[in-house]
C-alpha cells in the first residue's frame, strides 16, 4: 500500500510513476550531528542538522510539496543513551 501511495503522490506531482527512484534519491540527505563542548566541561551542546539538498534534491523536494527542517529534535532517550 505505501508503494501505491507514493507512485499516486509521483503522478499527481508529475515526476513519473518509479516510487524508488523517489526514494533513492531522497535518500541521499543527509543529517549530522553537531557536538560542542560547554564552558564547564561537564556535558555537550548537541544539535543535530540536515545537510542543504542539492539542486536535484531541492527540485523533487519542491515538486512534491516538502520542506526540510534545518534540525531535528533529538529524543531526550537517545540523547542520554548517546552521552553513555
Amino acid at each position: 500500500m505505501l508503494w501505491k501511495t507514493l507512485e499516486q503522490w509521483q503522478r499527481r506531482a508529475g515526476l513519473g510513476q518509479s516510487p524508488r527512484t523517489i526514494l533513492d534519491e531522497l535518500g541521499r540527505i543527509q543529517s549530522t550531528d553537531v557536538v560542542l563542548p560547554t564552558v564547564d566541561g561537564g556535558a555537550n551542546l548537541r544539535l543535530r542538522c540536515v545537510v542543504r539538498p542539492d539542486r536535484a534534491q531541492a527540485a523533487l523536494l519542491d515538486r512534491l510539496g516538502l520542506d526540510l527542517p534545518q534540525r531535528l529534535r533529538i529524543r531526550p532517550a537517545l540523547a542520554t543513551a548517546a552521552q553513555m
